[in-house]
Protein backbone atom coordinates (compact mmCIF):
# COMPACT_ATOMS: atom_id res chain seq x y z
CA UNK A 1 0.00 0.00 0.00
CA UNK A 2 1.36 3.40 -0.98
CA UNK A 3 1.20 6.31 1.36
CA UNK A 4 1.50 9.85 0.20
CA UNK A 5 3.34 12.50 2.10
CA UNK A 6 1.96 15.98 1.67
CA UNK A 7 4.28 18.88 2.22
CA UNK A 8 3.29 20.65 5.39
CA UNK A 9 2.31 24.24 4.80
CA UNK A 10 2.81 26.68 7.63
CA UNK A 11 -0.64 27.99 8.48
CA UNK A 12 0.46 31.45 9.65
CA UNK A 13 3.36 33.31 8.07
CA UNK A 14 4.77 36.56 9.47
CA UNK A 15 4.55 39.19 6.71
CA UNK A 16 6.84 42.20 6.98
CA UNK A 17 6.31 45.47 5.09
CA UNK A 18 9.50 47.27 4.11
CA UNK A 19 9.97 50.43 2.10
CA UNK A 20 12.29 48.83 -0.47
CA UNK A 21 14.62 46.57 1.55
CA UNK A 22 12.79 43.21 1.45
CA UNK A 23 15.64 41.28 -0.19
CA UNK A 24 18.31 43.02 1.89
CA UNK A 25 16.39 42.29 5.11
CA UNK A 26 15.81 38.66 4.15
CA UNK A 27 19.53 38.16 3.54
CA UNK A 28 20.36 39.87 6.83
CA UNK A 29 17.93 37.77 8.88
CA UNK A 30 19.16 34.56 7.22
CA UNK A 31 22.72 35.53 8.20
CA UNK A 32 21.66 35.94 11.85
CA UNK A 33 19.94 32.59 12.44
CA UNK A 34 21.27 29.08 11.88
CA UNK A 35 19.22 26.69 9.74
CA UNK A 36 17.90 29.56 7.63
CA UNK A 37 17.69 30.33 3.93
CA UNK A 38 16.26 32.69 1.35
CA UNK A 39 13.58 30.78 -0.56
CA UNK A 40 12.51 33.21 -3.25
CA UNK A 41 13.14 36.81 -4.25
CA UNK A 42 11.42 38.94 -6.85
CA UNK A 43 11.16 42.72 -7.27
CA UNK A 44 8.20 42.96 -4.86
CA UNK A 45 8.73 40.21 -2.28
CA UNK A 46 11.22 37.97 -0.57
CA UNK A 47 10.35 34.68 1.09
CA UNK A 48 12.78 33.27 3.62
CA UNK A 49 13.00 30.65 6.34
CA UNK A 50 14.40 31.41 9.81
CA UNK A 51 15.12 28.26 11.78
CA UNK A 52 12.07 26.48 10.37
CA UNK A 53 9.67 29.45 10.30
CA UNK A 54 8.74 30.94 6.94
CA UNK A 55 8.55 34.73 6.59
CA UNK A 56 7.54 36.97 3.74
CA UNK A 57 8.79 40.49 3.12
CA UNK A 58 7.21 43.06 0.83
CA UNK A 59 8.67 46.12 -0.84
CA UNK A 60 5.53 48.12 -0.12
CA UNK A 61 6.90 51.64 0.04
CA UNK A 62 7.16 54.10 2.93
CA UNK A 63 3.47 54.08 3.86
CA UNK A 64 3.73 51.86 6.95
CA UNK A 65 6.41 51.62 9.62
CA UNK A 66 7.15 48.93 12.18
CA UNK A 67 6.25 49.53 15.83
CA UNK A 68 7.18 47.76 19.04
CA UNK A 69 3.56 46.66 19.38
CA UNK A 70 4.62 43.55 17.44
CA UNK A 71 7.87 41.74 18.17
CA UNK A 72 9.56 38.42 17.53
CA UNK A 73 10.41 36.47 20.69
CA UNK A 74 13.63 34.46 20.34
CA UNK A 75 14.19 31.64 22.86
CA UNK A 76 17.88 31.40 23.80
CA UNK A 77 19.58 28.59 25.69
CA UNK A 78 22.90 30.28 26.54
CA UNK A 79 24.45 33.66 27.22
CA UNK A 80 26.68 33.13 24.20
CA UNK A 81 23.60 32.84 21.99
CA UNK A 82 22.08 35.98 23.55
CA UNK A 83 25.32 37.92 23.12
CA UNK A 84 25.71 36.85 19.48
CA UNK A 85 22.15 37.75 18.49
CA UNK A 86 22.30 41.03 20.42
CA UNK A 87 25.52 42.06 18.67
CA UNK A 88 24.19 41.22 15.19
CA UNK A 89 20.82 42.91 15.68
CA UNK A 90 22.17 46.11 17.25
CA UNK A 91 24.96 46.56 14.70
CA UNK A 92 24.66 49.13 11.91
CA UNK A 93 21.77 51.14 13.31
CA UNK A 94 19.98 48.69 15.60
CA UNK A 95 18.95 50.03 19.01
CA UNK A 96 18.90 48.49 22.46
CA UNK A 97 15.76 48.77 24.51
CA UNK A 98 14.90 47.39 27.96
CA UNK A 99 14.41 43.86 29.32
CA UNK A 100 15.87 41.97 26.35
CA UNK A 101 14.07 43.99 23.66
CA UNK A 102 15.79 45.66 20.74
CA UNK A 103 15.06 47.19 17.36
CA UNK A 104 17.07 45.98 14.40
CA UNK A 105 18.36 48.33 11.71
CA UNK A 106 15.02 48.02 9.85
CA UNK A 107 12.96 48.96 12.91
CA UNK A 108 11.70 45.41 13.56
CA UNK A 109 11.35 44.64 17.28
CA UNK A 110 12.93 41.47 18.72
CA UNK A 111 12.98 39.98 22.22
CA UNK A 112 16.18 38.06 22.89
CA UNK A 113 15.22 36.06 25.96
CA UNK A 114 16.91 33.20 27.84
CA UNK A 115 14.76 30.17 28.55
CA UNK A 116 15.94 30.46 32.17
CA UNK A 117 14.01 33.71 32.60
CA UNK A 118 10.60 32.04 32.42
CA UNK A 119 11.65 29.40 34.93
CA UNK A 120 13.01 31.96 37.39
CA UNK A 121 10.06 34.33 37.07
CA UNK A 122 7.65 31.41 37.47
CA UNK A 123 9.17 30.16 40.71
CA UNK A 124 6.63 29.50 43.45
CA UNK A 125 8.79 31.50 45.85
CA UNK A 126 7.49 34.94 44.90
CA UNK A 127 10.29 36.72 46.79
CA UNK A 128 12.90 35.05 44.57
CA UNK A 129 10.82 35.61 41.43
CA UNK A 130 10.34 39.28 42.30
CA UNK A 131 14.09 39.75 42.77
CA UNK A 132 14.59 38.30 39.29
CA UNK A 133 11.97 40.68 37.88
CA UNK A 134 13.66 43.67 39.51
CA UNK A 135 17.05 42.59 38.13
CA UNK A 136 15.62 42.15 34.63
CA UNK A 137 14.02 45.60 34.73
CA UNK A 138 17.51 47.08 35.17
CA UNK A 139 18.91 45.29 32.12
CA UNK A 140 18.92 46.07 28.44
CA UNK A 141 20.49 42.84 27.19
CA UNK A 142 19.53 40.02 29.55
CA UNK A 143 22.44 38.62 31.55
CA UNK A 144 21.67 35.10 32.79
CA UNK A 145 24.24 35.25 35.61
CA UNK A 146 22.69 38.50 36.87
CA UNK A 147 19.27 36.86 36.94
CA UNK A 148 20.60 33.85 38.83
CA UNK A 149 22.38 36.05 41.37
CA UNK A 150 19.17 37.98 41.98
CA UNK A 151 17.30 34.69 42.37
CA UNK A 152 19.78 33.59 45.06
CA UNK A 153 19.59 36.97 46.78
CA UNK A 154 23.19 37.99 46.00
Amino acid sequence: MKTSKKASIQKITPFLWFDNQAEEAAKFYVSVFKNSKVINVNPMTATFMLDGVEFMALNGGPHHKFTEAISFFVHCKTQKEIDGLWKKFTANGGKESQCGWLLDKYGVSWQIIPDDLGKLLGDKDRVKANRVMQAMLQMKKIEINGLKKAYKGK
